[in-house]
């Protein structure tokens, strides 16, 4: 792979727009929390190139992305979506709990003053 076609790694993540900005890329690229390739990098200079795989924390979630190109530019979201393809396996479904604590609705207020539980 020639080295025109590689790119720093904190430029890639902010022109594929998983941080806002390149500094915001460049931090988390410094905090070693980011993997290339199942290797762990420290440096926003790292240079990566299509086919590298990037696994790294975005908010709650793990993201796994493998590189399909550089690209010249910070566009809008579909052309930044075609610089990648999403790996990153679907989340567990959570089996819908009941909810605890919390306001109740309008009617289980109404419900609650007609059996006099509220004090009105």
């Amino acid at each position: 792979m020639s080295e025109q076609s590689k790119l720093r790694l904190d430029k890639w993540l902010w022109q594929a727009r998983f941080f806002k900005t390149r500094s915001l890329a460049a931090r988390i690229v410094s905090g070693g929390q980011v993997r290339v390739n199942a290797a762990r990098v420290a440096k926003p200079a790292a240079l990566v190139g299509p086919g590298d795989t990037l696994t790294f924390a975005q908010g709650q979630a793990i993201r796994v992305v493998r590189i399909l190109a550089t690209g010249t530019r910070r566009g809008p979201a579909p052309e930044a979506a075609a610089l990648y393809e999403d790996l990153t396996p679907p989340p567990a479904s959570e089996p819908d709990a009941p909810r605890e604590g919390g306001r109740p609705s309008g009617k289980a207020r109404r419900d609650m003053a007609k059996a006099g539980l509220l004090r009105r």
